[in-house]
């Protein structure tokens, strides 16, 4: 079968969508078993991803638990677009977004809007053991 220069130009918008469509994330209803998730390491924490992927309307989503060593930090302070969602499991967390410090303990949450500089520090004697839920992208 021949196709015309026509043909192709209604059929490449079809395989754009077609492909945008098998790449996209839609996260499905699923729970997770603790004991069942990947655990990342390295000298000072280990992390498990969640969930990663977008909602049923597009919006991306990221979630994951960290266990950081006492006197520990997960990395240097950064920006970025996305907002960000501490939630403290155990422990103690010293969290300072935009020059603001606060200590946070044991169900203690902090909340990081776009582009504030941020970092925390397990400032415990133990280990401390948070989520971080992380909506939007850096777009």
């Amino acid at each position: 079968m021949d196709y015309s220069r026509r043909d192709l130009g209604f059929l490449l918008p079809i395989l754009a969508a077609a492909q945008a469509s098998a790449q996209s994330k839609i996260l499905p209803s699923k729970a997770f078993r603790f004991e069942d998730m990947m655990v990342r390491a390295s000298a000072n924490m280990r992390s498990r991803a969640i969930l990663k992927g977008e909602t049923h309307s597009k919006f991306p989503v990221d979630l994951h638990q960290t266990e950081l060593a006492a006197g520990q930090a997960p990395h240097l302070p950064h920006r970025h677009v996305h907002e960000e969602i501490l939630m403290v499991r155990s422990g103690t967390v010293t969290v300072n977004i935009a020059g603001q410090v606060s200590e946070l303990g044991v169900g203690g949450v902090a909340y990081i809007a776009s582009n504030e500089e941020h970092g925390w520090r397990n400032t415990g004697s133990t280990e401390a053991q948070y989520f971080v839920l992380a909506p939007g992208d850096d777009k």
